[in-house]
């Protein structure tokens, strides 16, 4: 029988990536899979190549926590190129339409910008990862097929201007999960009068993550080459970083025990509703729970402590 292919360290922690121009989300977390040497490892959720900026990758125990990130709100900074509309709405895609750019004053796009502010409808690109009958969508539109797609309510935290030229408007957007910021970037052209798409965009912030605090490929890279894999492991954030500002638990001895194995256990002065961090009397991270009805507390995510 052969030797075992090793698959790599088991590594826990989040990184928070630099993602660069031109890198499709799937390249990067490989790259940095492979950095790492980690057995194990998952984004919370993609950034197109077209877009730069932050993308959080979860290694090892992390993975079972990256669906909160990918639930969570996430920071833009972008530029709408007015006066040209695209067949993708971003700088990726055929000019379809092209129209002069009057004047536009500040309050005028103000206005524009603060009916996307709140809850609204979006209705998802043709060019987007989203499925209809197992097939994405940017597969049908490379065929020159369009279909229905169902509009889906988002949340605009924040959609501001942040510098004004002739031809370009650059954007800084807050959002709930799902948003598409060259969809935006569309629709604001349409309401200016002179069409628009999205030019560049930034991803700065997702969740209880900031740009400021991410690496870039080439940076982790040189940190491998001058420290060793004990170097990169010092730059992975905590699990429960990932859960920003849910409650701590305390468990008792007795409590632990039973979370670990999987059942609700009764908590004095736990939260009545929610999401909620468990840790053991000697302050290791057990994983997520819920609070139930009866006010239990239900072990949801556990983790493998090690």
């Amino acid at each position: 029988m052969g030797r075992r292919r090793d698959k790599g360290r088991p590594v826990d922690g989040i990184l928070l990536l630099d993602k660069a121009i031109g890198l499709s989300s799937n390249k990067a977390l490989q790259e940095v899979k492979q950095l790492f040497n980690a057995n194990k490892a998952g984004h919370t959720g993609s950034l197109d190549p077209l877009a730069s900026g932050l993308l959080p990758i979860c290694l090892g125990e992390a993975t079972k926590l990256s669906s909160f990130l990918l639930d969570s709100d996430k920071r833009y900074e972008g530029t709408c190129k007015l006066g040209t509309v695209t067949s993708t709405a971003d700088a990726e895609g055929d000019v379809i339409e092209t129209r002069p750019v009057p004047k536009q004053e500040k309050a005028q796009i103000e206005a524009v910008f603060a009916r996307y502010t709140g809850d609204i409808e979006q209705t998802p690109p043709m060019h987007s990862a989203i499925k209809q009958n197992g097939q994405p969508l940017y597969k049908l539109a490379r065929q020159g097929i369009e279909v229905e797609r169902q509009p889906r309510q988002i949340h605009i935290y924040e959609l501001s201007l942040q510098e004004q030229h002739a031809e370009e408007l650059d954007i800084f957007v807050k959002c709930s999960k799902g948003t598409y910021i060259r969809t935006l970037a569309e629709d604001i052209g349409r309401d200016l009068g002179c069409g628009a798409h999205l030019g560049s965009l930034r991803r700065t912030g997702v969740g209880p993550f900031a740009i400021e605090k991410s690496y870039t490929i080439e940076q982790l890279s040189e940190i491998l080459k001058q420290g060793g894999h004990a170097a990169l492991d010092a730059l992975l954030l905590p699990l429960e970083a990932a859960l920003g500002d849910f409650p701590e638990i305390r468990l008792s001895d007795n409590g632990a025990f039973y979370v670990q194995q999987g059942q609700p256990v009764q908590v004095a002065q736990a939260p009545t509703e929610g999401w909620v961090r468990l840790y053991s009397p000697d302050e290791r991270f057990l994983g997520v729970g819920q609070i139930l009805e009866d006010g239990r507390v239900a072990p949801k995510r556990l983790l493998k402590v090690r």
